[in-house]
């Protein structure tokens, strides 16, 4: 017998509970190993071409991780000496910053009759449990640093083993469910990889392109640490329509406390909303939309419950993960409402998109079940 709708999704409701315990209570496994998800389809063409030169598994699956873990490092090493040459004029930052603070406090004092002695009081004890609390931050970091560390060991350890066991996982999809659902199965397996093979591409491609742009913009201007900047508004932009304005706002707070003027920091707000324009209706379009419509309402509500879930990798895992998620509800009837939600196309986009995954699979012959059926009514 079949239950009600509203049973039916309470029990959906309760299982998206259930499931958003576990990845809070269990987000230090769960993190490296769905980051180790996410690499390893992004080196699956580079394994598969290693073993079609007669390569076996495991030294193919061992090169991939290799050149994996080649890359990663070299942007950390790249990243870090940006990173140590802002370090270095500390002490130039904290001049400038204390004559912006002058400036401030004057202003503050002439506009709402506030002394600065009083902003001083003020300022005292808002920030008079930062000096009680110093050791504690250091040791945060240095244990956030071992973290990182332990991140990246275990993930590309987690890459290698799912490049050489993908087969049998594979299998073990297959022996999960019934004969009658392996052929959706197969379609919502090998729409995942595709997916994800294709969507964290572009989003790569599409990271290197705005950080080159963001870069060459700040270099014009005359902004010191525009390497900095650049790439790390390049990697914001992937949050989705915060990331970029975090972005701005961080370069023009550091450019102030450099020798910037407040004419230049107006070129950067000028300049990199240029290059978010373009982006929106250009780039991102043409190298990631072409993948996955997703919708702006579901972006930002991703973004959010991934960051109050498990941090900063949650804002990052978001939109791939909503993207899995709407090849799967489209590839299911009943599920198929909610890849409409997820989506900003029509339900006959979803079922093209479907079709086409389809078509690479079995060429002309098509998936008679679901595909052809049209979605439950909510």
């Amino acid at each position: 017998m079949q239950l009600p709708y509203s049973a039916r999704l309470s029990f959906k409701l309760m299982l998206v509970v259930i499931i958003a315990f576990i990845t809070v209570q269990f987000k230090v496994i769960l993190v490296p190993l769905y980051f180790s998800v996410l690499l390893s389809i992004l080196m699956l063409p580079l394994a598969n071409l290693l073993e079609k030169l007669h390569l076996p598994r495991a030294l193919a699956a061992l090169i991939s991780v290799l050149i994996a873990l080649v890359v990663i490092s070299t942007v950390i090493y790249l990243l870090s000496a940006q990173v140590a040459s802002f370090l270095n004029d500390i002490p130039s930052i904290k001049m400038h910053l204390a004559e912006h603070y002058q400036t401030v406090q004057h202003w503050i004092e002439q506009r709402f009759n506030i002394s600065t002695v009083q902003q001083q009081t003020l300022l005292n004890d808002a920030t008079a449990n930062m000096h009680n609390s110093g050791v504690t931050y250091i040791t945060q970091t240095v244990f956030t640093v071992t973290q990182v560390f332990v991140f990246t060991i275990f993930s590309l350890v987690y890459s290698f083993l799912i490049l050489f066991y993908r087969h049998t996982i594979r299998n073990f999809f297959f022996a999960v469910f019934n004969r009658s659902q392996k052929t959706n199965v197969n379609a919502v397996l090998t729409g995942t990889k595709l997916v994800i093979k294709n969507y964290m591409s572009g989003l790569i491609i599409e990271m290197v392109i705005i950080a080159t742009c963001n870069t060459i913009i700040l270099l014009l201007i005359g902004i010191k640490y525009a390497v900095f900047l650049g790439v790390l508004t390049g990697v914001l932009n992937i949050m989705p329509f915060i990331g970029i304005y975090a972005g701005m706002i961080f370069t023009a707070l550091v450019s102030l406390t450099t020798s910037a003027s407040m004419g230049q920091i107006g070129w950067v707000f000028i300049g990199l909303l240029c290059i978010h324009f373009v982006d929106t209706n250009f780039i991102m379009p043409r190298i990631v939309g072409s993948r996955v419509k997703i919708n702006a309402l579901i972006a930002i509500l991703g973004s959010v419950a991934g960051g109050i879930l498990i941090g900063i990798p949650g804002v990052f895992f978001a939109l791939p993960t909503v993207a899995i998620l709407k090849i799967i509800f489209d590839t299911s009837e009943e599920l198929r409402p909610w890849g409409i939600l997820l989506g900003d196309d029509s339900e006959s986009s979803a079922k093209k998109r479907v079709q086409k995954i389809n078509r690479k699979l079995f060429g002309k012959k098509q998936i008679k079940p679901l595909l052809n059926q049209p979605a439950k009514k909510m």
